[in-house]
């Protein structure tokens, strides 16, 4: 089950649609159907680093994104979120960055908790 939001942002007077989907957790292939591939301008990829199941899944999803887009080039960012989780942490920042250089990717980490979420 997939819950979409959606909000148009402009970035240097270009106006995007920006689309959030969430997942809620599911590890199904069928996550993330192909119509979330046309006319994209980017991804941005969020794993709990509570998660070892979330990252495992992040790594699905990415491969399904270049199963469908191909060799083409599309900016990706990888965040891993609720970092505040100290005691609760299973993934490291280095195994996060580490993923991230492996795809070429952008990589940060971040907190809802502490409204880290706007430096997205």
């Amino acid at each position: 089950f997939l819950v979409a939001f959606t909000k148009l942002i402009t970035v240097n007077g270009q106006e995007y649609h920006l689309q959030l989907v969430d997942t809620a957790g599911q590890d199904e292939y069928s996550i993330f159907p192909q119509t979330y591939s046309i006319d994209i301008n980017g991804y941005i990829l969020v794993y709990s680093v509570t998660s070892i199941k979330s990252f495992e899944v992040i790594k699905v999803i990415h491969g399904k994104l270049l199963d469908m887009v191909g060799k083409v080039q599309i900016p990706i960012m990888l965040v891993g979120n609720k970092k505040d989780l100290h005691m609760e942490r299973v993934i490291s920042y280095e195994e996060g960055k580490a993923l991230a250089e492996s795809w070429n990717a952008a990589f940060l980490e971040s907190s809802a908790k502490e409204n880290q979420v706007r430096n997205l």
